[in-house]
């Protein structure tokens, strides 16, 4: 199994402010494609893409190709557990929506402090280990968000987990929020394979400041950014999967062709993306991935990733720059709530797995743009 997973959380779109309208046309090119490269892994989750992820697998790879020609992950959301039979109900519907009959990998989506006390409550890990033993998912394990001190606590009082899928990428590496070398360390301790998300940092890692280009461009010409970036994870031990959530047929073809043939990073170009990471936080103002999970439930409706962009780009901007980026922030507003509608009701900021302080950069937002 080659160690690089397509994932459908960050499909091409044909209307960028529409997150359900998936390009179906240029999606079944790029799993065919993926397929034919010798990859096979593919992650979905109940939540992505407007809920719409999971019939796109189905549409796009499970009708298209043989069952024993890819492995599918899905995830069972624990943040919608909210009363008895939710998990029954929601399993059998990914089932349906995806048309199989087992998910190779399944995990609990998304565990911090508050989601592990709800899977606790509602007993999820002995329910996916029945699943487990009922052939409808073949490895069990969970996506987490948290200190390294809760993934242990979690490894510690569950050790019938298969593996687990933790956010590791060079610039969190030494993140005193994300932790991606203290969790991976964790992971080690307790001998669980890793899969790696959020390897490009929602993008972060694949535009990068011309420095910091520069920089990686002087030791590897023929290298792009997001490859670094992936490289990287791909390197660490005992990690077996890198999933990429990518967004058009370029970026498939530039990972699934450096990845066909992996070479770990030696220590030289692990301290070289030491080195870019210090100079890439130097710059940044949000570390925002994209993953919208904070816009679900926002009573203002609030688009924060786009706005969190925006405010990225104006931090480093002046002049007519700056200008073109507050229409683009007036534009916005016509569309979704405005940054300044925010009410600090918090909803977001528990959401958010890079626990970034919403409320607050909302603030900076609309004082710099608005």
């Amino acid at each position: 199994m080659k160690n690089l997973g397509f994932g459908m959380m960050r499909l091409p779109l044909l209307d960028r402010e529409d997150p359900k309208s998936v390009d179906m046309e240029q999606v079944c090119q790029m799993v065919d494609t993926f397929l034919s490269r010798g990859f096979t892994y593919f992650d979905t989750a109940y939540m992505y893409h407007g809920f719409r992820s999971e019939n796109v697998v189905r549409e796009a790879l499970v009708k298209r190709h043989p069952r024993d020609t890819f492995l599918l992950a899905s995830k069972l959301p624990s943040m919608f557990l909210k009363e008895e039979g939710d998990q029954e109900r929601i399993f059998a519907e990914q089932l349906e929506k995806c048309g199989v009959d087992y998910f190779d990998y399944y995990l609990i989506h998304n565990l911090g402090t508050k989601n592990y006390e709800t899977a606790e409550r509602f007993g999820s890990f002995a329910f996916v280990s029945e699943l487990k033993r009922q052939g409808k998912v073949r490895k069990m394990g969970f996506s987490f968000h948290d200190s390294a001190e809760v993934l242990d606590k979690i490894l510690s009082e569950h050790p019938e987990v298969d593996f687990v899928q933790i956010q590791l990428n060079y610039l969190d590496w030494e993140s005193d929020t994300i932790q991606s070398r203290l969790c991976h360390e964790v992971c080690l301790k307790h001998g669980k394979p890793v899969i790696v998300m959020e390897p490009v940092k929602g993008g972060t890692l694949a535009k990068l400041p011309e420095r910091v280009s520069a920089l990686l461009s002087a030791a590897h010409p023929d290298w792009s950014a997001p490859s670094w970036a992936i490289r990287f994870a791909a390197s660490c031990e005992n990690v077996f999967m890198v999933l990429s959530g990518m967004s058009d047929m370029e970026q498939l073809l530039d990972n699934t062709g450096y990845m066909a043939d992996f070479r770990p990073l030696s220590e030289g170009e692990r301290a070289l993306l030491g080195d870019a990471a210090r100079m890439i936080l130097e710059d940044i103002a949000v570390a925002c991935t994209g993953c919208r999970y904070c816009v679900d439930g926002c009573p203002k409706q609030i688009d924060i990733p786009q706005y969190f962009t925006l405010y990225n780009r104006a931090k480093q901007a002046d002049g007519e720059e700056l200008q073109e980026l507050k229409k683009a922030y007036a534009q916005l507003g016509e569309h979704s709530g405005k940054a300044s509608d925010c009410i600090a009701c918090g909803q977001c900021v528990r959401a958010c797995p890079q626990h970034i302080r919403i409320v607050a950069a909302l603030r900076e937002v609309a004082k710099t743009l608005g």
